[in-house]
């Protein structure tokens, strides 16, 4: 399985939307800040909007908003609304039936993989995405504070 950057951006504009509250985040901020291609964020802009993640506000103030609040948008909604199913191999994921389920060996190892991952991202909000990042940016700008202690 392999996660493309459109989920990973995805993920990374929601938790810089999400970061900031109720404002209205434009783009290009975000772009900005996360170094990404203000382009390429447009379309997957337009795709968590559909999605129902985010909401666009119109004027000189605009920008996106989180449409939900952030504890409840799961990380497993995000990537697979991004990127569809998210299963292993064929075979476990939910339509699916197995026409070797009788001598494959490895089918359980493969529904463990996949409730593992839908344990992680299903188990994992938006909101503890943005408190990580929080948690992360503080320690760095500690460490930074550290390193320019006067001699």
């Amino acid at each position: 399985m392999w996660v493309s950057t459109k989920a990973q951006y995805g993920l990374r504009a929601l938790i810089e939307i999400g970061r900031r509250g109720g404002e209205a985040v434009p783009l290009k901020d975000v772009a900005d800040r996360q170094g990404l291609s203000q382009h390429y964020l447009e379309q997957i802009a337009s795709n968590l909007r559909r999605a129902g993640f985010i909401r666009s506000i119109r004027g000189a103030r605009g920008g996106y908003r989180l449409a939900r609040p952030a504890a409840e948008i799961s990380a497993y909604e995000v990537v697979t609304a991004m990127e569809g199913s998210l299963a292993p191999v064929s075979c476990v994921e939910d339509d699916h039936t197995c026409d070797h389920e009788n001598v494959c060996g490895t089918q359980g190892l493969w529904q463990r993989v996949d409730s593992a991952l839908r344990d992680v991202l299903g188990g994992t909000t938006l909101a503890d995405l943005i408190a990580e990042s929080e948690q992360q940016a503080h320690a760095r700008l500690v460490q930074l504070e550290g390193s320019y202690a006067p001699a």
